[in-house]
């Protein structure tokens, strides 16, 4: 059987068909049309969409397809935005592969669901208090495909990955490569938060998991590295594996905070100070699963083919 996987031209998706054909699964890699196709392998095939909303045809996608992975979404931009391709789009997709008779939907949704900021760590158990247009759009999404799936009888799995790292990797976690990359001193010394991260090659072997494990059926999991850093020993350990030294001032996070908000920025204070703990225990146990990276070779695999 095939495995279908959107968004395969993307962070996260190019590299689970990767990883899914190299261990020599068939996969149909979906990407819109005028995306930049850097996937080449034997057991991939490639196929293109338009746009990703609601009315999207997949008609003559799913012919032996078993399982649909979906990574494909908008992360930025308005509400509306959002809705269209997050949860309509979504929607659309997961009734017509039902349709078809895809017995298992993954769906890559968000911690943001549980929230952006925690005192103690997230657990499946919590209830979603997502603060962001984005976050928002993967929660509603979530809630329709439960409904879906319960009336269809097709399997879902969700999975809420934190901030995701890797070779490339996008957003956020690029934008502190590059400060890093520079050599700039930075005013995070004294910061002594918590985070959770996720390992790209720990992402990608907790989604291929899921794909046909018999107790992941229609469960939410939780997914980090099981390690958590502050933002000064992340910005530290990303110096050490980049081989450049940090430097960094120990300024107290209070007027850090206070400067951030003061500046406009407080959601971007809160995610440089704030804690945001991911409890993984439950996806440990229901699936016998550890995540097979340790932060240091995630954060040294980000680096070692990109010449430094």
């Amino acid at each position: 059987m095939t495995i279908l996987v959107t968004g395969a031209s993307g962070f996260i998706g190019r590299n689970l068909l990767m990883s899914l054909a190299i261990a020599g699964n068939k996969t149909i890699g979906v990407v819109r049309f005028g995306s930049l196709n850097q996937i080449c392998h034997d057991s991939i095939g490639i196929k293109q969409i338009g746009a990703l909303n609601g009315s999207t045809d997949w008609s003559g996608f799913f012919g032996n397809v078993s399982s649909v992975v979906h990574c494909a979404a908008v992360a930025h931009g308005k509400l509306g935005d959002a809705i269209s391709v997050n949860v309509e789009g979504t929607l659309n997709l997961a009734q017509q592969a039902a349709s078809a008779g895809v017995q298992r939907f993954v769906f890559i949704s968000s911690i943001g669901v549980n929230g952006n900021i925690n005192t103690r760590p997230f657990t499946t158990e919590d209830t979603p208090a997502p603060a962001e247009p984005y976050a928002q759009s993967k929660w509603e999404a979530e809630r329709g495909l439960q409904q879906l799936c319960q009336h269809t009888g097709m399997e879902l799995v969700i999975i809420r990955p934190p901030l995701v790292y890797g070779p490339g990797a996008p957003g956020n976690f690029g934008s502190l490569v590059r400060i890093v990359e520079k050599g700039l001193p930075l005013p995070l010394g004294a910061v002594h938060n918590k985070r959770s991260l996720v390992a790209l090659d720990n992402l990608v072997d907790l989604i291929i998991t899921c794909i046909d494990h018999p107790s992941a059926a229609n469960q939410l999991f939780l997914v980090s590295d099981g390690e958590d850093l502050s933002t000064s020993g992340l910005l530290r350990r990303v110096a050490k594996a980049m081989g450049k030294p940090s430097r960094l001032i120990p300024v107290p996070a209070v007027l850090l905070q206070l400067g951030a908000t003061v500046l406009g920025k407080k959601a971007v204070g809160q995610r440089l100070l704030g804690s945001l703990q991911v409890d993984i225990s439950s996806t440990r146990e229901r699936l016998d699963w550890t995540p097979p990276v340790s932060v240091d070779e995630g954060l040294r695999r980000c680096f070692e083919t990109q010449g430094h």
